[in-house]
């Protein structure tokens, strides 16, 4: 299976990465999905540089000897300049990049032995980071939580991999063995998990956050933002029907920011069901029970082996398709 190339490039365990999640992916978090034997992930978010130092320091207290670590940079941060310098004097192994290009930290990173993974939504995006001469990319479909783009990774993923030579991890809406399955025959190398990981005993959501997960279904999910362009993907409540509500009645990009500031936080933090921005991607009605990272991984694993197996067993029995023809 492609995810043994992912486990040798990274120094991991399974392949799988940690998505980025803001105010979700604590230097601690990053360090316990690490320990678990994944990419555990810092989400830096709009984080000022003394944060960052600080969730690093955590990471780096909590992580077992020889775990590979991340830290996820969002290029619209003001404060990129100063995170890139403290990745480098702290020496992070991997960095995936959001929300536009890398293209002027590449060099300097690699050059201090960080490995570059930017998350893109469209071929066009991956032939200009292969351009780059990034280690790989993370492709994410439009079934992910948060900031989404408009492709489904069923039909991305396999035109990204078409148009360039680099390892590619797919991401969204993937929950399952069958689901990890079908993106490994396609030809990734790994999955990013968020939604999956918000389920997770060690996850520092509020317990309010965690409880809406484990209700929800694929209905419950709804995105917002597409007319101003900035698409993102959460549960259902109050504040997201209101939001959907002044976007239909033509309010500017400025006051549906106003509106939204802080829901994230109200979420993750304080638990608000009402006001909280409680992202999810559409895999949330396959997530179901609260389990330790460590049995999320090795149960997906099993749950990818069991579905290639079963596959397997079906395809090579005798079917109307298969010739019979011993010329």
């Amino acid at each position: 299976m492609n995810g043994h190339k992912l486990t040798q490039l990274l120094k991991i365990d399974y392949p799988f990465i940690q998505g980025g999640m803001a105010r979700v992916a604590t230097g601690l978090f990053a360090a316990q999905v690490s320990n678990a034997g994944a990419l555990g992930v810092i989400g830096s978010g709009s984080m000022e540089p003394q944060h960052l130092e600080a969730h690093i320091a955590d990471c780096k207290a909590h992580l077992e000897e020889g775990r590979t670590w991340a830290v996820n940079l969002m290029m619209m941060n003001p404060h990129c300049d100063d995170l890139v310098d403290i990745i480098i004097r702290e020496r992070v192994p991997v960095v995936t990049t959001g929300a536009g290009s890398p293209s002027a930290y590449v060099e300097r990173l690699q050059a201090a032995g960080c490995q570059v993974w930017p998350v893109i939504a469209s071929p066009l995006m991956a032939k200009r980071m292969a351009r780059l001469g990034v280690d790989g990319l993370i492709v994410e479909g439009c079934e992910a939580g948060g900031h989404v783009g408009s492709f489904t990774t069923l039909a991305l993923l396999p035109q990204v991999l078409a148009t360039v030579d680099l390892p590619v991890v797919a991401a969204g809406g993937i929950a399952t063995g069958a689901q990890a399955l079908a993106v490994f025959a396609m030809g990734a190398v790994g999955i990013q998990l968020g939604t999956l990981l918000l389920a997770a005993e060690e996850c520092p959501i509020h317990d309010n956050y965690r409880a809406r997960v484990l209700q929800a279904k694929i209905e419950d999910v709804v995105t917002i933002g597409r007319i101003a362009g900035t698409a993102t993907q959460l549960l259902k409540n109050p504040m997201s029907r209101a939001y959907v509500k002044m976007e239909r009645s033509g309010a500017d990009w400025e006051a549906l920011e106003r509106y939204s500031l802080g829901g994230l936080a109200k979420a993750v933090i304080e638990g608000d069901q009402d006001a909280g921005a409680m992202m999810v991607g559409q895999s949330v009605g396959l997530v179901q029970e609260v389990k330790p990272l460590a049995a999320i991984f090795a149960d997906l694993m099993r749950d990818t082996d069991q579905a290639m197996r079963r596959l397997t067993d079906e395809w090579e029995a005798e079917g109307p398709w298969k010739s019979t023809d011993t010329d």
